[in-house]
């Protein structure tokens, strides 16, 4: 259908920031960014069939002639800030939808694969809308926001920060009725220079808050009593204590876990205790809202790992994938799962660098370091500038089995295809930067793996 409020101009059907992306009727809204500008590209929208430009006053100033040839074809709504006026459009749009139930799921780790469960039990029971992909942060939400309609229910939004006041923007255009923090962590501590000011930040997500609005908490958080102080309506705790129904876990290896819930039991395919505490916040969400059993369970058990977050690839050698994202939580997460888990073969670590931690960074790579010689891996492999931190700490532990410290991406996979041998459990992570990815071709051509 069409979006309301652009009465007297061309009809809009959606929105977007990539002129790839624009269909027929589409509003285009250009974007300056770090890479490029999107003002470049207004022709190729209106040549896909944008219908209305959202342009910058200072680009329309310098290019009167070419904003006259784009009217011939579309409308050209002109602002000071393109960004700044997308949010108040996403606002805007979302006070149209106040019936619907708005879920905001914020932390430093495991956001995305929290919110898809969260989406994947609540579609089971009524009609629901996740952003999908990571439509998360000050220019992506605004986009998940126009994927509303008046048939949903419920709209599940991932919300990013990277940035003090960010956090501010996305609150207030999802102003959301259940909000979740799963943990505060160490992501993104190089630009906002201490856990605290993340808490601080995180927290905002809980701002719009009535009296009926209900925030989710992990019980063992560090910052759980800060994040609860002086919040509108109701905090609660989720995790193996404290999330109701919940009856214990059982770990299945590299299937997952077996939940006990409410008297029965079902499978989670996501291995890792951090995954499993993900699924303890969505069982909290679900009680909360008062899902049906039955959805609960064909929701979780219906859970696919996401590309780079613990996907499994088997083959002659089993992968961990588990590269789209990398930061001292995740990693230690990430090194606690190999550990754990019962293996007859090798253990295997490929440790990509951890970007974005700035003064934080040579000790937290030693942290890793620590945490790899204590790992039981048979064989550790650090690729990237930083870690030679968590090398250098590996070695003063006396780490006894096979280590390699490189910045060169061939002598890594060169080192890893001679290594490897069938049987071997190996994982991949390291910060999205890394591309540690690439190994799948190693493993392919090796026959190892089949599929990449």
């Amino acid at each position: 259908g069409s979006l309301p409020g652009f009465s007297g101009m061309r009809p809009v059907t959606e929105v977007c920031i990539d002129s790839r992306a624009v269909g027929k009727d589409s509003l285009f809204v250009a974007l300056r960014g770090a890479r490029t500008d999107g003002h470049r590209y207004c022709a190729d929208a209106v040549k896909a069939g944008a219908s209305v430009l959202l342009i910058s006053e200072s680009f329309a100033r310098e290019n009167m002639d070419r904003c006259e040839e784009l009217q011939r074809s579309a409308d050209l709504v002109v602002v000071p800030d393109t960004l700044a006026a997308l949010q108040s459009l996403a606002r805007w749009y979302m006070e149209g939808f106040l019936e619907v139930k708005r879920i905001g799921i914020t932390c430093s780790t495991g956001k995305t694969t929290t919110k898809e469960i969260i989406g994947a039990i609540l579609s089971r029971s009524v009609p629901t809308v996740i952003n999908e992909g990571n439509l998360n942060s000050e220019s992506g939400l605004p986009l998940a926001a126009f994927k509303v309609r008046r048939e949903h229910q419920y709209a599940v939004f991932e919300m990013g920060m990277n940035r003090v006041g960010e956090m501010d923007i996305l609150a207030d255009i999802v102003r959301p009725r259940i909000a979740v923090i799963t943990n505060i962590g160490s992501a993104h501590i190089g630009i906002l220079g201490s856990r605290d000011a993340i808490a601080r930040e995180k927290k905002k997500v809980f701002s719009f808050f009535t009296d009926t609005s209900v925030g989710f908490v992990y019980e063992d958080d560090l910052y759980r009593d800060f994040l609860a102080e002086g919040v509108r309506g109701r905090i609660l705790t989720f995790g193996r204590r404290t999330t109701r129904g919940f009856e214990g876990a059982v770990a299945r290896g590299l299937s997952g876990y077996e939940i006990r819930y409410k008297g029965t039991s079902f499978s989670f395919p996501l291995i890792g205790e951090h995954n499993l505490t993900n699924a303890l916040c969505a069982l909290s969400v679900a009680e909360e809202l008062g899902i049906p059993l039955s959805a609960v369970s064909e929701g979780m058990e219906s859970i696919k790992p996401l590309f780079g977050r613990s996907e499994i690839i088997s083959g002659e050698v089993t992968l961990i994938v588990d590269c789209y994202n990398a930061n001292a939580d995740s990693m230690a997460q990430a090194i606690a799962t190999v550990k754990e888990l019962a293996w007859d073969g090798r253990k295997i670590l490929v440790l990509g660098s951890m970007l974005e931690l700035g003064e934080d960074s040579a000790a937290a790579h030693r942290g890793i370091g620590n945490l790899a010689a204590g790992s039981g891996a048979d064989a550790v492999f650090f690729f990237g500038e930083e870690t030679e931190e968590g090398k250098h700490a590996l070695d003063e532990a006396g780490y006894e089995g096979y280590s390699l410290y490189t910045t060169d991406f061939d002598t890594l996979s060169r080192s890893v295809a001679n290594f490897v041998r069938p049987g071997d459990l190996v994982l991949l992570k390291g910060s999205r930067g890394m591309e540690l990815e690439r190994l799948l071709a190693v493993f392919k051509r090796k026959g190892r793996v089949a599929l990449c």
